[in-house]
């Protein structure tokens, strides 16, 4: 359990972080490929969360929902970069939608299937909104695309959801079920 309580903190901090420092840098004005770069590392730290995550779970082949999160993301990593030379910020934005779209949903089936574990609600709530932002931000995506700084209030409800998770985790009554092997 106190695995999953680092872990839970671990993201929540990166999350805040990465928010942190696109409000910064986005009223500094920094040019678009530093903006990108953030946006392509976003998607590129959830794919090592999720197989981090993983690995302390019982593996990649025994959590099939953090094992697809991992494949998806890095995907999307990799064609965020593409859509941003060929599109811009509407061809990130779209990317990262539809990829919001199906981390969120994976990570509804994740917290669903640890359900047992403590403190999943608040990630079956992230999951949930993070499919209904991604779909907003890819329909977004056709008309005036935001900055990167609009997507800061995504990334900050998400690391709220980890601290709440592993606040969770910290208070909960101590049960006889161990982190490794439950996430199934």
């Amino acid at each position: 359990m106190n695995t999953l309580r680092s872990y839970y903190f671990l993201r929540a901090g990166v999350s805040f972080a990465w928010v942190a420092l696109v409000v910064l840098l986005s009223n500094m004005g920094v040019p678009a490929i530093v903006s990108g770069a953030l946006l392509v590392l976003y998607p590129a730290w959830d794919a090592l969360a999720n197989f981090l995550d993983a690995q302390r779970s019982g593996g990649l082949r025994t959590n099939p929902g953090q094992r697809l999160n991992t494949v998806v993301s890095i995907a999307t990593a990799a064609v965020l970069v593409v859509a941003l030379i060929v599109r811009g910020n509407a061809g990130g934005l779209f990317v990262f939608g539809i990829w919001a779209l199906l981390a969120g949903l994976l990570q509804l089936f994740v917290g669903i299937r640890r359900r047992k574990l403590g403190g999943q609600v608040f990630m079956m709530i992230s999951g949930g909104q993070s499919a209904l932002a991604g779909v907003f931000m890819t329909i977004q995506a056709f008309g005036d695309a935001p900055s990167i700084a609009k997507l800061a209030p995504y990334a900050a409800f998400g690391g709220l959801y980890f601290l709440l998770s592993a606040l969770r985790l910290t208070f909960k009554r101590p049960t006889h079920e161990a982190y490794q092997g439950n996430a199934n």
